[in-house]
């Protein structure tokens, strides 16, 4: 059984794309790690990278050129100062020369040595790439890599990399049922069964620091977010519209930080149209921070990261999130459902469409906020059941091969819709509901497999062949 940590679901990196930028940064950095100590770093001549399948199709607009790179470097999406991206980027085309790991130079010309391929697809996964090194003593070796969602890497002929070494967990979660089961027999909430868990990986007090990190990010980059105005890279000339948002909404008033921020923000008027003006700008922020290779939180992926900040700095501004434990539960259920998303779907919008990662933010979104308004595992699932139901079939068409259109609007629209589900759920029976959250996620991924891969995250059908753009980047 596939086991999952809450900071597998939950991890800090760069935009734009979880599957097409942390991913393959991570397959990079696992690469140039083989050969570390072993012959060494300066035995390597030279480096080759293809792109394969969704890679190759939308890899310039999601950056994943960039990314490979930088995880050659030796550059980590966790930590890298975000405003140095392009720059090393730049000087790798200017220079035709790689630094691996910082310590040895090799001649690299990425329009040669990094290649696209457009028309070849590799059979396990539609995210593939190959890197190959040719050594000092003529020798050479590739190894392929699949970007699966959410920033999971799996290395051809391996079983799938996670951070969580391998435990025994006290409780054992492959479908909601089983997360149901507990809960009744320890008569306990998600969070709680959660909690139990990871403190097989780490003590609690590491867990909580570890949610709360998140949240910081998450507040933070919706901060920025709305303090930036502009137009977002890439070619399609899409302005940035939190900023003006947020302003009109503040009535121009000025914040210090990202906690005085909110403390304005309760202030304001709490009215039905106010509070979705707000949810609406606060998703808009963080997809916009995305789209521009902002510091995000995979949640549980890039292209979806806006949903969860969205729904949760509405619990805090407007419903009631008081304190830290209110964070920590709503984290901890959030990664529960999205990891059993995962377990018995996917989060890859490259194997299921936009459903995959918008549709599972949604349903993450709409059962933390069921249990933090007070709602038992029952109605929790049942809200989780909800969001996904009015997501089955959602297509991924990005125009231009961007993580912008539509994919920043439908963050706002993810956001709205698990809060609408967790108010159904509260005011709902789950005992008489007719479609269960395990019967959703098992049609969720029929519909992922039933559909045509054009809509699957390659930019070959869709709005991004409807919509007329000119990107010489894509």
């Amino acid at each position: 059984m596939e086991q999952i940590s809450v900071f597998d679901i939950f991890k800090i990196g760069v935009g734009p794309s979880s599957s097409h930028t942390m991913g393959p940064w991570r397959a990079a950095q696992q690469f140039i790690n083989l050969y570390k100590t072993n012959p060494g770093i300066k035995e390597i001549k030279r480096i080759h990278v293809d792109l394969y399948g969704s890679l190759a199709k939308t890899g310039k607009g999601h950056g994943t050129d960039i990314a490979v790179l930088l995880g050659l470097m030796g550059e980590d999406p966790v930590t890298i100062a975000v405003n140095t991206i392009d720059p090393k980027f730049e000087r790798i085309h200017q220079t035709k020369t790689l630094e691996i790991c910082g310590e040895h130079v090799i001649t690299f010309d990425p329009v040669t040595d990094l290649i696209f391929h457009f028309d070849k697809s590799l059979p396990g996964h539609p995210n593939a790439l190959t890197l190959t090194v040719f050594m000092m003593d003529g020798s050479e070796e590739s190894h392929t890599y699949y970007s699966v969602g959410g920033g999971f890497v799996v290395k051809e002929g391996e079983e799938e990399t996670k951070s969580a070494d391998s435990v025994q967990l006290p409780f054992p979660i492959e479908t909601a049922a089983d997360l149901k089961r507990y809960c009744d027999e320890q008569e306990v909430s998600i969070s709680e069964i959660v909690l139990r868990n990871e403190s097989t990986w780490r003590t609690q007090e590491e867990t909580f620091a570890g949610c709360l990190e998140i949240w910081d990010v998450m507040r933070e980059c919706v901060y920025r977010g709305v303090n930036t105005e502009g137009t977002l890279p890439g070619g399609l000339n899409v302005k940035r519209r939190a900023y003006e948002m947020s302003r009109r909404l503040l009535n121009g008033i000025a914040c210090k930080d990202s906690k005085d921020f909110i403390k304005q923000i309760q202030s304001t008027s709490n009215i039905f149209q106010n509070t979705l003006n707000w949810v609406s700008c606060f998703a808009l922020s963080v997809n916009e921070e995305n789209a521009a290779f902002g510091r995000v939180v995979t949640a549980p992926t890039n292209g979806a990261s806006g949903v969860i900040p969205a729904v949760l700095m509405y619990y805090v501004c407007f419903a009631g999130g008081t304190d830290d434990k209110d964070i920590i539960r709503f984290m901890t259920v959030a990664a529960e459902i999205g990891s059993i998303f995962k377990k018995r779907s996917t989060i890859s919008a490259a194997m299921g469409g936009c459903q995959a990662e918008i549709g599972v933010s949604s349903a993450m979104a709409a059962a933390a906020l069921t249990e933090c308004l007070g709602g038992n595992p029952d109605q929790a699932m049942m809200a989780a059941e909800i969001a996904m139901e009015h997501h089955l079939g959602l297509t991924c068409d990005p125009i231009g091969g961007l993580v912008q259109i539509p994919c920043i609007e439908r963050n706002t629209m993810g956001a709205i819709k698990a809060i609408t589900a967790c108010q159904l759920a509260l005011q709902g029976n789950p005992d008489t509901a007719k479609v269960s959250l395990d019967g959703v996620i098992k049609t969720m991924w029929e519909t992922a497999l039933d559909m045509n891969e054009k809509y699957k995250e390659t930019s070959d059908g869709g709005l991004a062949t409807n919509i007329s753009v000119n990107i010489s980047e894509c």
